[in-house]
């Protein structure tokens, strides 16, 4: 209670005090004057006329175009008047081109220009003003944006301002980052050639409310900065008029065609010459002698590095079926060789190694390799043996005759030698090749008909069974030594046969390497329709 009654007591003194004082000012100044600048000489007073020359003409010319504006309306008087929007852009790089998310990524200065006619002053009364800029979010802007934009709408753009002049003409350049879907055709990968759109437009007004068209027919390129992968080779302009299933009105954009062309020095080195080189190593098989045992690990060490390379390859390309790049084909065909390569050459040295079958080159098998394909291919023939010269039962017939002759020859020598007590010499006289086998049976010989020759010299039945003896081993000898000269005679046959072949398909798969990697890496790409 007793705050309470301070309270009042203390604005009750203050109404009297007021009152008082009131009256004194009046009493002496006059009512209502005591209040006038003169009255207060120590106080600086400013007149209204100063104030109104201390604004600036630019802030005069804002707070007259902003007064009563609202920058949520289209700037026309009448609402049937579209408001015409001049679209223009200004590249200044290239930033990248995924191919793996297929978007390409750029740098430019979007350009728009229209009329706002609330805009509009007389420069005479904002002393010759006639362009001024302003901020962007005071404006009424256009709501165009990049139909196939590939990055969140969020992002916005850069609040730059906007140059407004006396007629009510608005230019906003815009320097932005754009992220635009591109659809990317990798079929002639590395010599591919991209086109890309970036499609701008209205997303809510239509035709008949704004109307946007192309500022020119060109692209401003006089700050475009080189990419080091993509070049680029042209920019077209093109304004549509499209209807759309929601609405039946016309929506017309603006679309913008980056032309690309992928430079292939980058590539040349570390894809195509690669695959080349890799390919020229498949031919290597068929060079390599099938005795070095190599031939098989060799082209299954070509082939895993074709499936390596390729794989690589395909890790920066789109996983895409429409399109097939050119390099993964040609990969396609080398490891194609390369397989069959394998396989040819364990047909080789199926060949190389049939002699010990003891199976025999047939004749129309060895007339054609060992003939005439052989001096096709200048590889030698060998020396001629009595096959090249007889066949059938007529080399039979003269086998049989001269081994006969030959035995009975040696059989009346050895005869002869044995009565005379020269049994020892018969061997060395007769000047046929030894083997092992051959000295062992000699010495055998030798030291049997010495030993009948000191016992038995005297007996007749002795020696008769001892002279068919020695003619039985002899003919067992001779007969040995045909019989390994055949064999290895079959041998050299059939290792003759597999280096025929070797050589026809080192050839063979020489011309289609060239073919493919011509018609593939080279003749495709020239020849593709732009």
């Amino acid at each position: 209670m007793k705050a309470l009654w301070c309270v009042a007591l203390g604005a009750l003194l203050a109404i009297i005090m007021k009152s008082v004082i009131g009256k004194e000012m009046n009493a002496k100044y006059g009512e209502n004057d005591y209040l006038k600048p003169d009255n207060f000489p120590s106080v600086k007073w400013i007149p209204s006329n100063d104030i109104e020359e201390r604004i600036p003409d630019e802030q005069k010319l804002m707070m007259y175009l902003t007064r009563g504006y609202e920058k949520s309306v289209r700037p026309v008087r009448n609402a049937s008047t579209p408001v015409i929007v001049h679209m223009g852009l200004t590249l200044t790089q290239i930033f990248d081109l995924e191919e793996k998310n297929q978007i390409l990524v750029t740098n430019v200065w979007l350009d728009q220009e229209w009329t706002d006619e609330f805009m509009t002053w007389d420069p005479k009364n904002f002393n010759d003003i006639q362009i001024i800029r302003i901020p962007c979010d005071k404006l009424w802007l256009p709501d165009i944006v990049l139909y196939n934009n590939a990055a969140e709408y969020t992002d916005g753009l850069m609040p730059a301002n906007a140059m407004v002049k006396y007629d009510g003409n608005v230019f906003w350049p815009v320097p932005t980052k754009l992220q635009s879907s591109c659809k990317v055709d990798v079929t002639y990968f590395p010599f591919d050639e991209q086109r890309c759109k970036l499609k701008f437009g209205s997303w809510t007004y239509d035709g008949f409310q704004l109307d946007i068209t192309n500022r020119s027919n060109e692209v401003d390129l006089t700050n475009y900065v080189n990419n080091g992968e993509w070049d680029l080779v042209k920019v077209e302009v093109q304004r549509n008029v499209v209807y759309y299933s929601c609405c039946p009105e016309p929506f017309p954009d603006v679309t913008f065609h980056v032309i690309i062309q992928r430079r292939i020095l980058y590539y040349m080195y570390n894809v195509v010459f690669p695959c080349i080189m890799m390919s020229a190593l498949t031919l290597l098989v068929f060079c390599l002698p099938p005795d070095s045992g190599e031939k098989i690990a060799l082209g299954i060490t070509v082939l895993l590095a074709f499936s390596v390379f390729m794989l690589a390859i395909a890790e920066n390309l789109p996983e895409t079926s429409e399109f097939v790049p050119l390099i993964s084909i040609y990969l396609t065909i080398v490891m194609s060789l390369t397989s069959l390569s394998v396989i040819m050459t364990v047909f080789v040295l199926n060949l190389h190694h049939r002699g010990p079958s003891k199976q025999a080159v047939p004749v129309w098998l060895r007339n054609i390799f060992l003939g005439r394909m052989a001096r096709l291919l200048c590889l030698p023939a060998g020396e001629p043996t009595y096959r090249d010269y007889y066949s059938g039962d007529t080399a039979q017939f003269l086998r049989k005759v001269s081994l006969k002759m030959t035995i009975e020859n040696m059989a009346q020598e050895l005869k002869d030698d044995l009565e005379n007590g020269m049994a020892d010499t018969l061997l060395d006289q007769s000047g046929l090749p030894f083997s092992n086998e051959k000295q062992e049976s000699r010495t055998n010989s030798t030291l049997t008909s010495d030993h009948y020759r000191r016992t038995n010299s005297k007996n007749p039945r002795n020696v008769s069974k001892t002279n068919e003896e020695i003619l039985r081993a002899l003919k067992r000898l001779i007969e040995k030594h045909d019989r390994e000269d055949h064999e290895y005679e079959i041998i050299q046959e059939w290792r003759k046969v597999a280096q025929v072949v070797d050589r026809i398909l080192f050839w063979i798969f020489l011309t289609g390497t060239l073919v493919s990697t011509l018609t593939v890496l080279v003749i495709a790409p020239l020849t593709r329709s732009f």
